[in-house]
């Protein structure tokens, strides 16, 4: 073989060498950019996260806190109207708000024009009244008799305790007078005010009066709301996972009953909304507003996801386990309730738990049932109207009051607290009785 043959052949390797270097340059620059644009998107979407998260409890951490006032408040039986302290009727319609009144007044001596009263009197919020009630009913000795209370301020006096109200504004373009922030600095300057932490939030159902509102109504009704829908959803659940997994022969109508099950876990939530209206209110004619109401909508719609989450684990269960309990004598029950469901009840119970975690933050199918009233009572049963968390975080979006943007905020924060708690479970039953085959 000639000089020029070998040379021309090392050429042409050469040239390949080139040409494969190149492919593998413009390769790995590709998977390079692959990597980039995937780690940028998950920062991107990380960012946005964090910036909702931030924004909400920037938002709603105030709520937690609340502004009280120190009143001397002198329960005069006059002021009052009442000369039985045993009477309930007068009791009833006793002047609470006067004495609220005249404690500020002997406060602030100095305000004396009637509009000046006038907004005196809005430094307090009217639960004060609720307060001095209980107070007196608790301790009838306290009648004629003064005592130094911290009652809880106004939901503009709040905001400006807050820091939600620049004083630095010219008077006109705010609700908090000049006036009021010189009484409010006046009681800062004798501790007269204070924050403390807001039960009331905790402890109070729904209220027009932005500082009186609470949750607790919410919370009860999602307590029971969920109850309803664990008691009835679980049971079926597992019971359909484990007939058509175990027992169903395969054939057409299994396959069409399997098809709607996938399909129906994809049915937009307000469908199973109209459905309760329809079904169970029209037909059945169960209360409106109601918890198991809430509850058997949600159970429909939770039961496709319990459905399926409970069949996968079932099936993950190794074929030798049924093999091995059928070959020492069990029966196919014995074998199902013994051996594969006690190994598959880790996955089922995730699911489950996922399961109603979803239907925790579900809000539309309750609107179309009702549960959307504004309702300031404490449901005792599930029979009584109520309302749920997300649709009382709906409720309090719509209103215009500065504060209820706190309340709302605070009301998220509260529900993904819940939600992040329930998939912590989750999360945890996985890992400790997850076994690996």
């Amino acid at each position: 073989m000639t000089n020029q043959t070998l040379n021309a052949i090392e050429r042409l390797a050469q040239t390949k060498q080139e040409r494969l270097n190149k492919k593998l340059a413009k390769r790995y620059a590709k998977e390079k950019r692959f990597k980039f644009f995937g780690i940028s998107s998950i920062v991107i979407g990380l960012s946005f996260l964090a910036l909702l998260i931030g924004t909400i409890f920037t938002a709603g951490f105030s709520t937690f806190y609340a502004t009280e006032i120190r009143l001397d408040v002198h329960y005069d039986a006059e002021v009052l109207g009442i000369d039985n302290i045993e009477d309930e009727q007068q009791l009833l319609y006793a002047n609470w708000g006067g004495l609220l009144k005249e404690a500020l007044k002997e406060r602030f001596p100095e305000v004396t024009g009637r509009s000046a009263k006038r907004r005196l009197y809005t430094l307090t919020s009217s639960v004060g009244e609720y307060d001095l009630k209980d107070r007196l009913l608790a301790n009838p000795e306290l009648l004629n008799s003064t005592e130094s209370i911290w009652v809880l301020a106004d939901d503009e006096t709040d905001a400006f305790m807050k820091g939600q109200v620049d004083r630095t504004l010219p008077e006109a373009e705010r609700r908090f007078t000049d006036e009021q922030i010189a009484w409010v600095d006046s009681l800062k300057e004798s501790g007269d005010i204070r924050k403390s932490f807001n039960t009331q939030f905790f402890t109070s159902g729904d209220s027009r009066e932005a500082e009186q509102a609470g949750i607790r109504g919410a919370m009860i009704g999602s307590l029971y709301t969920l109850l309803v829908t664990l008691i009835l959803s679980f049971p079926l659940g597992v019971a359909t996972a484990i007939y058509l997994e175990e027992f169903a022969p395969k054939n057409r109508l299994t396959e069409i009953i399997e098809v709607n099950i996938n399909n129906l876990a994809a049915v937009p939530s307000i469908v199973f909304g109209l459905l309760g209206l329809a079904v169970f209110i029209n037909v059945l004619h169960l209360p409106r507003s109601a918890p198991v109401v809430g509850g058997l909508v949600l159970t429909l719609m939770t039961l496709p996801t319990i459905i399926i989450s409970s069949r996968s684990s079932i099936k993950a269960v190794p074929p030798s386990i049924r093999e091995a309990a059928l070959g020492l004598g069990a029966s196919k029950m014995q074998m199902v309730l013994h051996h594969v469901l006690p190994l598959a009840m880790p996955g089922m119970l995730t699911g489950t738990i996922i399961g109603m975690a979803q239907a925790l933050g579900e809000t539309a199918p309750l609107l179309m049932i009702g549960m959307v009233a504004f309702i300031v009572d404490v449901p005792a049963t599930p029979f009584d109207p109520s309302t749920v968390l997300p649709v009382q975080v709906y409720l309090w979006s719509d209103l215009p009051e500065r504060a209820f943007v706190a309340k709302t905020s605070g009301a998220i924060m509260v529900l993904l607290g819940f939600l992040a708690t329930m998939n912590l479970v989750a999360v945890f039953l996985r890992k400790k009785f997850e076994r690996r085959w």
